[in-house]
């Protein structure tokens, strides 16, 4: 494993801003501090289109690009505010960028910022001045999330009709902003929580559970407060539904109690979930509990949303770069299901256009965006991107010149140190002389060991956005 320094200047030759102006005092970027990729041929390649892919949609340059002030006057995307309308304007947010969100925020309006407060996972934190950082638990929530989501709550509710807020959303801000029901306890949101992501449910099923049980999801925040509202978003929705987004907060919510057991009782977990959570939600059904807000809600025309960044954008910047570096491009539809599945799937793709050659032909990438899941069983180490590396090693063995890559936005996959991984047409073997059976790790979801092992891990630490994962196939 060879560590990569990526500095600023190296970012802004990457990205094409070589000689602009810092927008931020350091770090101005926030992509990636120390980058670790295995040691090949593939190496200088791959580091290039990993900055380029994170340097597109890193929170603090994209919520900066969205923002302008000129005296009084705030242009945040298409929408004109005059600040001399509003007596305080105040931050609040969530999810695993909120930090550098909220810095890029700091340093367009400078005194004009009465303050804030945001929460990220542990060990996302950056340096903020005037808005507040703490720290919870993600995915699963914690009491410190828990405590934080109380105190934006009263934060929140405290403005009036002539103050601005600003809400900063990002992925991971379900789980780091737990407010339970009353009747529910923050144990019975985490045994919950616990049982959706091990039965292998999508994000949006996770979700629309969520938002039925919190005091802030579904357009609830949206109900405690009567600020104008300008939510800012970094999205790690595929296709950026605003209402499944960090469970919308400030949108209307479509979803039902109905829906929500019926996602239960689809993964066949509802026996498991704790009584109070049924009770809740079988009471919501039979209409004794109030609905979240719903389209056509009065409360949401002093709302405005801008998503600043998303999957789609970091996925052109990887094929810009690889087109520039004289590949063939192909982009392929975004990823979902699981993680072994679709790796396996991908492998396929990368054999197909190999020895058939009907795709692409020559040097070639191709690059996919997405987000899979893995359905857990039993107590091993890994990740969804680490899944889907190895079962494309799986199926592109032998192969010559041939590597996949698969990496996570936000820079951890699953609970590991690693972003992702990056495989060849000689992992499978390697695995072989090495006593490492990565078809056992598979099965086991045991897979971050082994491929630790082989030195197949791709090491960045938190990178200050989140916008779901990106596949890569490079042929030589």
């Amino acid at each position: 494993m060879f560590a990569v320094l990526v500095t600023c200047s190296t970012a802004r030759r990457l990205f094409g801003r070589e000689g602009a102006e810092d927008s931020f005092s350091p770090p101005c970027w926030s992509i990636v501090s120390v980058m670790q990729i295995p040691s090949s041929s593939i190496r200088p390649l791959l580091r290039k289109l990993i900055v380029r892919g994170l340097a597109a949609v890193d929170a603090s340059m994209a919520v900066d690009r969205a923002i302008s002030k000129n005296g009084e006057k705030l242009v945040i995307g298409r929408r004109r505010y005059d600040l001399r309308c509003y007596e305080r304007v105040v931050v609040l947010g969530a999810g695993k960028a909120a930090a550098s969100m909220a810095q890029a925020v700091e340093q367009r309006l400078g005194s004009r910022l009465q303050g804030g407060f945001v929460v990220v996972k542990h060990g996302h934190v950056v340096s903020t001045k005037r808005i507040v950082v703490a720290e919870a638990g993600h995915p699963v929530p914690d009491r410190f999330g828990q405590k934080a989501a109380a105190r934006l709550c009263a934060m929140a509710a405290e403005l009036g009709r002539r103050d601005l807020l600003i809400l900063l959303l990002s992925g991971g801000a379900s789980s780091l902003l737990p407010a339970p029901v009353a009747g529910i306890t923050l144990a019975d949101k985490q045994r919950t929580t616990q049982e959706l992501l091990r039965c292998g449910a999508s994000i949006r099923d996770i979700n629309t559970v969520r938002k039925h049980l919190s005091r802030i999801k579904g357009g609830r925040l949206a109900e405690l407060t009567e600020a104008t509202v300008v939510t800012l978003v970094l999205s790690d929705v595929l296709g950026d539904d605003l209402s499944a987004i960090a469970s919308g907060p400030t949108t209307p919510d479509p979803t039902t109690y109905h829906e929500a057991v019926a996602i239960l009782k689809r993964y066949r977990i509802w026996p498991a979930i704790p009584q109070r959570v049924r009770q809740h939600l079988d009471h919501g059904c039979q209409g004794l509990l109030s609905e979240t807000p719903k389209p056509g809600s009065s409360r949401f025309r002093r709302i405005h949303h801008h998503i600043v960044g998303n999957n789609a954008a970091a996925v052109k910047a990887v094929a810009c770069a690889a087109r520039e570096a004289g590949l063939r491009i192909l982009v392929r539809p975004a990823i979902t299901g699981e993680a072994r599945d679709e790796g396996r799937r991908f492998g396929a793709l990368a054999r197909e256009i190999v020895r058939e050659g009907k795709l692409l032909q020559g040097p070639c990438c191709v690059v996919a965006g997405g987000e899979t899941t893995v359905t857990v069983s039993g107590k091993g180490i890994g990740g969804r991107a680490q899944e889907f590396a190895a079962a494309a090693a799986l199926e592109i063995a032998g192969l010559a010149q041939v590597w996949v890559a698969a990496i996570g936005t936000d820079g951890t996959d699953g609970p590991t140190d690693a972003a992702g991984a990056v495989v060849d047409g000689n992992t499978a073997a390697r695995a072989q002389r090495l006593s490492v059976d990565l078809d056992g790790a598979l099965k086991r979801h045991n897979i971050y060991p082994a491929l630790k092992k082989l030195d197949q891990l791709i090491m960045t630490g938190p990178t200050g956005t989140n916008v779901n994962d990106l596949y890569l196939i490079l042929v030589r």
